[in-house]
């Protein structure tokens, strides 16, 4: 029926065509998580939540409001902050005295501002210069 050079060619093809496809398909690569780095992980996350939980302080939005900040933007933010960064402003507020909750976080998100005005992200406030330029 078939000749056995046909099989050899048709043997051949498909041979190449197999290793054209296993050489695009990249080597996935599998290591194990420590469990320190799963709850450095839900830690970030638990320290993003309460910043954010923060702003439904009503004390909170009309100090904002009268400074000329949108909540989204605070909210932009937040979610924007580097690890190392949230988990320092986190740790201020935790230190805070329990009266002033309220100013302390006023005061966080005024460093905040200031940080991504130095860092030409925003550019809220006039007398803070971009650090990059």
């Amino acid at each position: 029926m078939f000749s056995s050079s046909l099989l050899k060619r048709v043997a051949a093809v498909v041979a190449a065509l197999h290793f054209m496809l296993v050489a695009q398909i990249p080597m996935a690569q599998a290591a194990m998580i420590g469990t320190p780095e799963v709850i450095a992980e839900q830690q970030q996350q638990v320290d993003r939540q309460q910043l954010l939980t923060m702003l439904d302080d009503q004390d909170v939005q009309k100090k904002l409001e009268s400074m000329g900040v949108d909540r989204t933007q605070v909210e932009k933010r937040i979610n924007s902050l580097t690890p190392a960064e949230l988990a320092q402003f986190n740790q201020q507020l935790d230190q805070a005295p329990a009266g002033a909750g309220v100013v302390g976080i006023i005061v966080l998100f005024l460093v905040i501002f200031i940080i991504t005005d130095m860092l030409c992200a925003t550019n809220i406030f006039n007398f803070v210069n971009c650090i990059n330029r």
